[in-house]
């Protein structure tokens, strides 16, 4: 097949200086043109992309096969080999999933608020775009895909880090992708990857302040401490999600049981999935036995109340450090308290400000935890899966800040943008 050599051609015509400065400043003078470009050209780049991903898919699992041999050999975990693993119908999906950011409305030009002042002076504030979004991620490949078609869309330049492990399948993933910028008459350099994956390139890919707007880390608790360690740049936190389900004296223990089941049992391995459970002690005598018939496969560990209530043969010991921990697998954190209150604080002390979950019946009690609970997102009687750029209704996501500046929550497009004052005036000055 000739596509994968013809995307090699791309990729290796456009290596002018592949050091980290010099792919920042070739990310940056790239930048400018994807910012000028028309919604309909940066449409047709991603479109083209998406059909070039798809054309090389022999390619690529050629690529990624390299990767996942290498990392059978290396004796890795299999959860992170199902990560790093591709097949037709995940290239498929993720040339589908840049068709879908193509039907999405363009963030930039909207005007966020206008007005005029007594002296006659126009204000408009609009969306523009950031200029290079980085991404540094581990091994998922379709990261590399997903952070491109959402840069691209909001008129932004990408400059892409993944890891060792996924190095093969993310140079051909990028390959594609280059390729779809040239045919839409866009400059290639509108996505480059760094193929260095030492630790000095992270370091140096997190200081390059001449040339990144904003840094974004999808990674683990090692990634996310190095990045607060080492990083110069703006960056916003994808931070672990230790999320809470506060089962309420006024539940529907049906409806509960219901939330607890999706939230740690749909995808264990996710940051919206649930890491603890707290049940109010009017109910944990009928809660607690079901839990444990509903999560046999979940290894349940909680405080001497909840063991007492369920069985101790039934609910292992948690540790302090459990209910503060984000254990991203089967397991679950099992406490009592006696009130709304003692939930609210045990929330607070061991939370990380992704999501929090109440099941209840009583408005007032749901109001107080929506209202004093300090997290990107709080559900009532909803699952904690449902916080996602997709579910949302974003079309997808770059990350989920579980921090407060610029953004919080699922980042979609807006979050990939800021805005600029506009004034217009016929001879206005100032006395």
């Amino acid at each position: 097949m000739s596509t994968g050599p013809t995307l090699r051609a791309v990729q290796l015509s456009t290596d002018l200086d592949r050091t980290v400065v010099g792919l920042g400043h070739r990310a940056k003078a790239a930048s400018i043109r994807i910012g000028l470009a028309s919604t309909d050209q940066r449409n047709a780049a991603l479109k083209a992309a998406a059909d070039l991903l798809e054309a090389a898919t022999p390619f690529v699992l050629e690529a990624n096969l390299k990767d996942v041999q290498r990392a059978i050999a290396a004796d890795v975990a299999s959860t992170v080999i199902d990560r790093l693993r591709l097949s037709g119908q995940r290239v498929a999906s993720m040339a589908e999933g840049l068709r879908s950011v193509v039907r999405l409305p363009d963030p930039v030009g909207e005007v966020v608020a206008g007005w005029v002042r007594p002296n006659g002076i126009q204000i408009t504030q609009t969306r523009v775009p950031l200029g290079v979004v980085a991404v540094i991620y581990e091994n998922r490949p379709n990261v590399t895909s997903d952070a491109f078609g959402l840069c691209v869309k909001s008129a932004n330049g990408a400059l892409l880090r993944g890891s060792s492990g996924a190095i093969e399948s993310n140079k051909a993933i990028v390959s594609a992708l280059r390729a779809g910028l040239v045919r839409a008459g866009l400059p290639a350099d509108g996505v480059l990857l760094v193929e260095d994956t030492s630790y000095d390139s992270a370091k140096e890919f997190m200081q390059l302040r001449d040339c990144i707007d904003l840094l974004v880390p999808r990674g683990g608790p090692s990634l996310i401490a190095s990045i607060i360690e080492h990083a110069t740049v703006p960056y916003v936190i994808d931070g672990d999600g230790n999320c809470h389900l506060y089962v309420d004296r006024a539940a529907d223990l049906d409806l509960a049981l219901k939330l607890l089941v999706n939230g740690k049992t749909q995808r264990p391995s996710v940051c919206n999935a649930l890491e603890s459970l707290l049940v109010h002690i009017d109910v944990a005598p009928s809660f607690l036995p079901r839990v444990v018939e509903a999560l046999p496969e979940v290894e349940l560990v909680g405080d001497l109340r909840a063991r007492e209530v369920a069985g101790h043969d039934r609910i292992g010991p948690a540790t302090p450090e459990d209910f503060a921990r984000e254990f991203l697998d089967l397991k679950l954190s099992v406490a009592i308290v006696d009130s709304l209150d003692a939930a609210i604080d045990h929330i607070r002390r061991n939370g990380t400000g992704h999501t929090e979950v109440i099941a209840t019946n009583d408005v007032r009690t749901a109001d107080r935890f929506v209202r004093e609970v300090d997290a990107a997102a709080v559900m009532v009687n909803a699952s904690s899966r449902f916080t996602d750029g997709e579910m949302f209704g974003f079309g997808a996501e770059i990350g989920i800040s579980t921090q407060k500046l610029h953004a919080r929550g699922p980042m979609g497009l807006r979050e990939l943008t800021t805005t600029k004052y506009i004034v217009r005036g016929d001879g206005q000055i100032r006395s």
